[in-house]
């Protein structure tokens, strides 16, 4: 019995040799949770903050786009006669490229016409009397206007 007792005093000085080499990191460790505590006692004020601040963001959000859809609703008779303008200058402008597809077409037909007759000399006389009679007719309208003064 006196072994056993023995044995007990050489545990209860180990354990108490133990227990006061823990005491440091036990505090620290206290100190720890002591913080982590003022941590999470503000943690639902943060939370709830936040989420007033989303709500309000969410809420401004909502009032912007409000607005731009009321605007497009103002602008959007002003886009159609826009659009309305851009089919017209487009069905115009193919009109005009048909007109000038079938004058090229004529055209080449006429060209080829003079090739196969032989009709360019022809045509290049017609086409100089035509301008020493157009460039007569500015001058006898010049002399006449001299004259007159």
């Amino acid at each position: 019995m006196l072994w056993v007792g023995i044995g007990l005093v050489i545990i209860g000085i180990a354990f108490f040799g133990l227990v006061m080499l823990l005491v440091k990191p036990l505090n620290k460790l206290a100190a720890v949770f002591s913080s982590l505590q003022v941590t999470t006692d503000q943690l639902p004020q943060n939370i709830n903050e936040v989420i007033t601040e989303v709500t309000e963001t969410i809420g401004s959000g909502k009032d912007t786009l409000h607005m731009v859809n009321e605007q497009l609703k103002e602008l959007s008779p002003m886009l159609h006669i826009i659009g309305d303008a851009g089919r017209a200058t487009n069905h115009l402008s193919s009109s005009m490229v048909d007109a000038v597809m079938r004058l090229e077409t004529s055209t080449t037909e006429a060209s080829e016409f003079t090739h196969r007759n032989r009709l360019e000399g022809l045509y290049g006389a017609l086409t100089l009397g035509y301008f020493f009679f157009q460039k007569g007719k500015e001058f006898s309208n010049e002399r006449n206007i001299v004259d007159e003064k």
